[in-house]
């Protein structure tokens, strides 16, 4: 059987190109080439892989080209070093380093994580907790999870997970004060004792269900960890306003249970955020691809 062809390292480049600038006239300007030349270039590439690499116009990646444009990097950061180098001689690890939120990296990173370290063997994760939205971290890093509003004006980034919440709590909680009705009027909501946290303020239900209370400043616990907050409504504690994708390992063993089955937007999210410049290094953004598509 012949060996698989190499597909010709001009596609590569432009792919690469295109992947990183997401434009095919600044991938044209970079290469020296027409746009044109660069769509073709494309359309050949995905005929000889026979794969889709982009799923949209805006040049998203698909699961396949996100896959691939890791090793395309990885093939043409090899191509580049000299014989001898440095590089070559010593055969370190490539390391990336990435801040991540606490309750987001348990549920939501780490449950998927192994699919990068399969698909990217060579790069070793460093990883340390930040703070949400305080954004703080005890070192520098390449890329770091940021939990907040947005945007960002000091970084770069791109938005991971979005959000709704609904009011949960522990089923001995709900038989012991409930019922709560949906917990969509003043007067339920007077009745539950809240578990406050400034992560996720009781106002974003308040307002969608036209509660008229404010934001409850004292009474109850408070937590400023979504994992702490959660595992207290669990507990009994009281009623939390809970992230659905975070709560969902809490919700799916039956440890909290939903009040309403209305769920309202949240207005914070996981953003994934780099200094500019960061990913002219091909693992960082290898992983900025990767979890475009896999943690969304």
């Amino acid at each position: 059987m012949a060996p698989p062809r190499i597909p010709p390292i001009h596609c590569l480049q432009s792919f690469e190109a295109l992947a990183r600038l997401r434009s095919v006239t600044l991938a044209a300007e970079e290469l020296s080439v027409t746009p044109s030349a660069v769509s073709h270039r494309m359309r050949q590439l995905e005929s000889h892989l026979g794969v889709r690499l982009f799923a949209r116009g805006d040049f998203t990646l698909t699961a396949d080209g996100a896959a691939y444009l890791g090793h395309v990097r990885q093939g043409l950061r090899a191509l580049q070093q000299l014989p001898g180098s440095a590089v070559q001689r010593t055969g370190a690890p490539v390391r990336l380093r990435l801040a991540v939120t606490p309750t987001f990296s348990r549920e939501i990173l780490l449950p998927k994580l192994a699919l990068f370290r399969h698909a990217y063997p060579e790069v070793d994760l460093i990883m340390q907790v930040a703070i949400p939205l305080l954004d703080v971290k005890a070192e520098e890093t390449d890329l770091e999870i940021r939990y907040g509003t947005g945007p960002y004006a000091d970084v770069e980034q791109v938005c991971v997970l979005r959000d709704e919440v609904c009011p949960v709590c522990s089923p001995e909680y709900l038989n012991e004060a409930g019922p709560f009705d949906g917990f969509d009027s003043a007067e339920v909501v007077s009745r539950a004792r809240l578990i406050r946290s400034p992560l996720e303020p009781w106002g974003t239900w308040f307002r969608a269900c036209g509660i008229g209370l404010p934001e409850p400043r004292s009474g109850g616990t408070q937590f400023n960890d979504i994992g702490l907050m959660l595992d207290a409504a669990a507990a009994g504690f009281g009623v939390a306003l809970a992230r659905l994708r975070l709560a969902k390992t809490w919700l799916d063993n039956g440890r909290l249970v939903r009040l309403s089955a209305r769920s309202v937007h949240s207005p914070q999210h996981h953003f994934l955020c780099w200094k500019p410049g960061t990913l002219e290094r091909w693992e960082c953004a290898a992983f900025v691809e990767w979890a475009k598509v896999s943690l969304g």
